[in-house]
């Protein structure tokens, strides 16, 4: 396995025109997340709409993104499937397609126990033979949270695993995650899931996903930079920026982050159905509690 660190990455959304992927649009979105801080690229994540896509387009999405990027970037790609052969499949073609990581959440639709859970993240490491990252997201997930002993199994039996993303904002969880990870690897890597960095690394996340960068990169920039310095003061304006944005976009999933988009000159089309497009009274409170929170005065507009 290849070092590799995960450090800021933006999850850029998956631009459709006429139901069909944008790839012209989504060379567009890449720029921007590169020109604005991003240290990496996690794609499609649940903001790229990983889940209304089907395998063929996400393998489709990554080559393209490989090819657009060229090198600029690492590019982490997702790999989540309801199925274990599946999501195998998916990370044996990111690997050859150029991937510097993956991300695995636990399977969709299904609970299975925890041994299974270290089983089924095992096999992907296996199948990529390049670092994966499992991704911790019980709200999104249906409550199944990864446990810390399975966290612990899975460094003892998959060299291929490097780390946890954690999008839980549980306190109490990361700690222990993060004590009983590095005590069994010392390079374990925790990283935040959301933009709530101060939290995450505080108790030592050295990474950070982040959607909010296709509206704010500049304050999310800010906040990891300063989090990373353990500059936690310096780093709670930006923190409550970030949290203002996270909470705003959260409601309409999105929906919302691609309406902001647009309100800021960066038009990615609309979301793929079953998800609804922001209606005009939508997009207007959402426009106005940004404004009233003065989150995104200073932030880029159009695709500069």
């Amino acid at each position: 396995m290849t070092t590799f660190k995960f450090g800021l990455a933006h999850a850029p959304v998956t631009p459709f025109a006429n139901g069909k992927v944008d790839t012209a649009r989504y060379g567009k979105i890449l720029d921007f997340h590169l020109k604005h801080g991003a240290e990496a690229l996690a794609l499609p994540m649940h903001a790229g709409e990983s889940v209304s896509l089907t395998a063929d387009e996400r393998k489709a999405l990554l080559e393209f993104a490989v090819a657009h990027v060229q090198g600029r970037a690492p590019i982490i790609v997702n790999v989540s499937e309801a199925g274990t052969a599946l999501a195998c499949a998916l990370a044996s073609h990111a690997a050859k397609a150029g991937a510097a990581a993956l991300i695995a959440n636990v399977p969709y639709y299904w609970t299975p126990p925890q041994s299974m859970l270290v089983e089924h993240f095992a096999v992907i490491a296996k199948a990529g033979g390049i670092p994966l990252f499992v991704l911790n997201s019980p709200d999104e997930m249906n409550q199944m949270e990864i446990a810390s002993k399975t966290v612990v199994d899975l460094l003892k039996q998959s060299p291929n695993f490097a780390g946890l993303i954690d999008s839980s904002l549980d306190w109490q969880y990361m700690i222990e995650i993060v004590t009983l990870g590095r005590e069994a690897r010392p390079d374990f890597q925790f990283v935040s899931g959301t933009e709530y960095m101060i939290s995450a690394a505080a108790v030592g996340a050295t990474g950070m996903i982040s959607s909010v960068a296709a509206i704010a990169p500049t304050v999310v920039k800010e906040l990891y930079s300063l989090c990373l310095a353990e500059k936690f003061n310096e780093a709670r304006p930006a923190q409550e920026k970030a949290a203002i944005l996270f909470r705003a976009l959260r409601e309409h999933g999105v929906s919302t982050l691609k309406a902001a988009m647009k309100s800021m000159g960066r038009d990615s089309g609309t979301p793929r159905a079953p998800l609804p497009e922001l209606d005009e009274a939508g997009t207007q409170v959402l426009l106005a509690e940004l404004a009233a929170a003065g989150t995104t005065g200073s932030e880029p507009r159009d695709w500069v």
